[in-house]
């Protein structure tokens, strides 16, 4: 059955209105992250892993807390004017998601794509807005570094050393509230990804695990729109680090895509090369924090026109792990857009 008038292109891309925009963002970061490559670029930075709090995931929450409220505060709006809240994390139950939707009481749609969730919970938001379902709407993440230790790998009391390819969970958060108006930022298309299973099972390389799923959903938005690489100023993963980002360049390659010196990852961009972060930066708020907080900015600033945004993410659990299982993987993608006077792109 066809739909009428149909926002949905090719396979599986959204295609939006061009009054549909980024009224704001706001990413809040740990003290590692504090200390790194964007550590002007955060709206807020904690002094310790927890933020006041006696748990570090009462730590997550907060950061999450904050995070929404500054986007929200930075929109001119309260939270009583936000129709709804689409989060996810990391944690079970997604635990950082609703519990900051008790706090800040906004009708709550929780979702879950691992590390994707950044742009699965935008995707979502803006489509509620353009679809008319929604005046205004606020997508949120996050995740810590000792939370995600802690339910994924080993207590960080145990001290476990790890190979080069493992990678390092970044202790953040991010918000964007979509709404229709002149914004500087337009939200253009989101594509919607397929999960991806090549058979890796080693959880401390989700680096070689994400990337078929990276590359197969920016050739699927490549396809759907009709755009190349040439078409935009800035294509970032979310968390491919050094290990992934290779393997997605040769996968595209291979398919006839040149993505040039414009394909970066997000998770090589929050850390200083002392740091120590293995491969490099991953979790939900590896993209959040560096999209929310910096390229959003940079967008704003007159640095890029056009970037798509690919937050990869890796579906398994503890539980899927002791079983044997493959990890199974996901990426989605937004395009933004800087938009002219008249509030086109």
């Amino acid at each position: 059955m066809e739909l009428n008038q149909s926002k949905l292109i090719g396979t599986s891309t959204w295609s939006f209105s061009e009054d549909l925009c980024v009224l704001s963002s706001a990413a809040t970061a740990g003290p590692m992250e504090g200390e790194g490559l964007l550590k002007d670029r955060y709206d807020k930075v904690y002094s310790d892993l927890y933020m006041g709090e006696n748990t570090w995931e009462k730590a997550e929450r907060k950061m999450l807390e904050d995070a929404v409220q500054i986007a929200i505060e930075k929109a001119n709006l309260t939270p009583g004017q936000i129709n709804f809240y689409v989060a996810g994390d990391l944690l079970n139950q997604n635990i950082s998601a609703s519990f900051s939707a008790k706090t800040n009481q906004i009708p709550l749609l929780g979702v879950y794509g691992a590390c994707s969730t950044s742009m699965l919970s935008l995707s979502l938001a803006a489509a509620l807005v353009d679809g008319g379902y929604a005046d205004y709407a606020v997508a949120g993440v996050s995740s810590h570094n000792c939370t995600a230790e802690r339910q994924y790998r080993y207590p960080t009391e145990y001290g476990g050393q790890k190979p080069d390819t493992a990678q390092w969970t970044v202790t953040g958060a991010g918000a964007c509230v979509v709404g229709k108006g002149t914004g500087t930022i337009g939200i253009r298309y989101a594509t919607i990804g397929k999960v991806t299973d090549l058979g890796v099972k080693n959880p401390f390389d989700m680096g070689s695990a994400m990337a078929p799923a990276a590359a197969k959903t920016i050739q699927t938005h490549f396809q759907d729109t009709g755009r190349t690489a040439d078409d935009y100023d800035l294509i970032v993963t979310g968390d491919l680090a050094s290990v992934g980002l290779p393997i997605a360049r040769e996968l595209l390659e291979n398919e006839g895509y040149n993505m040039g010196s414009k394909f970066k990852d997000c998770g090589l961009m929050i850390y200083t090369q002392d740091q120590q972060t293995f491969a490099g930066g991953s979790g939900c708020a590896s993209s959040a924090v560096v999209t929310y907080g910096h390229l959003l900015k940079a967008m704003e600033e007159g640095e890029y026109d056009r970037i798509l945004v690919v937050a990869t993410g890796a579906l398994l659990s503890p539980v899927s792990y002791q079983q044997g299982e493959a990890i199974p993987c996901i990426a989605h993608a937004v395009s933004f857009e800087r938009r002219n006077e008249k509030g086109g792109s």
